[in-house]
């Protein structure tokens, strides 16, 4: 690739787009949310939320001095993120903290990109991520989930164009944003009823002698909050 090449790839990216029509992005969040809250789609859809959970406690992991190990996902939309270091102290807590926090960030962020036309650069940066987190995967499932959603990503980028970009890069956004709210009252539910004893709100207790109940408190207040903001990035308000 020559440079005239390479500059207009780099172009491509940090460039901005133009805004979409105000129907796609209310569309993309309707059909977001159609995503998440029917309770047979959720059972497939959240895979991709899995994927952020755990792509949150890997990088964190590593950001924090951590060694990661690999990561698992799995066909009940379950996962796992084994790190080595420290078993306390503020990267073991930042670690499990990211878990149920990363896919609202991740979605808030997102919004701030769309918010300021940087689409193409949503979805580079996002099969950046993707390819970096398959290297960290340690079961099939979880490396078929994670290149289907790399492909989709790399499908959209190469070969469409800025509509079918914008929608869907407006569709995942609106999905993460939405889709981080569920897991946390998932997770309080189990919790009501004696399941999930080793949940990550648990596991942070544990760690700083914080009640579980405030962990949910913050894991409510990061995906609502998330959500607000970013839904009115989105909007445009």
């Amino acid at each position: 690739m020559d440079s005239a090449s390479i500059t207009d790839v780099w172009d491509r990216v940090v460039g901005s787009q133009p805004d979409p029509d105000q129907w796609l992005v209310i569309a993309t969040g309707v059909v977001a949310l159609l995503a998440v809250v029917p309770h047979g789609v959720w059972r497939i859809s959240r895979n991709a939320i899995t994927i952020a959970h755990e792509g949150g406690h890997g990088l964190i992991a590593l950001v924090s001095g951590r060694r990661l190990d690999g990561i698992r996902l799995h066909s009940d939309t379950s996962g796992l993120t084994v790190s080595r270091g420290k078993p306390t102290g503020l990267g073991m807590v930042l670690t499990a903290a990211a878990g149920y926090t990363a896919p609202s960030l991740l979605g808030l962020g997102g919004a701030w990109l769309l918010a300021a036309d940087h689409i193409t650069a949503l979805l580079w940066g996002a099969t950046v991520l993707l390819v970096a987190m398959l290297v960290m995967i340690r079961n099939a499932y979880g490396v078929l989930t994670v290149v289907l959603a790399g492909g989709a990503f790399v499908v959209v980028s190469w070969l469409t164009g800025p509509q079918v970009q914008a929608a869907f890069g407006y569709a995942v956004v609106w999905f993460l944003l939405l889709g981080g709210v569920r897991p946390v009252f998932e997770l309080q539910r189990k919790r009501r009823y004696g399941g999930a004893p080793d949940s990550d709100a648990d596991q942070l207790s544990r760690l700083t002698n914080v009640p579980a109940a405030m962990w949910l408190f913050l894991f409510h207040a990061v995906s609502l909050c998330s959500l607000i903001g970013g839904g009115r990035w989105l909007l445009g308000l």
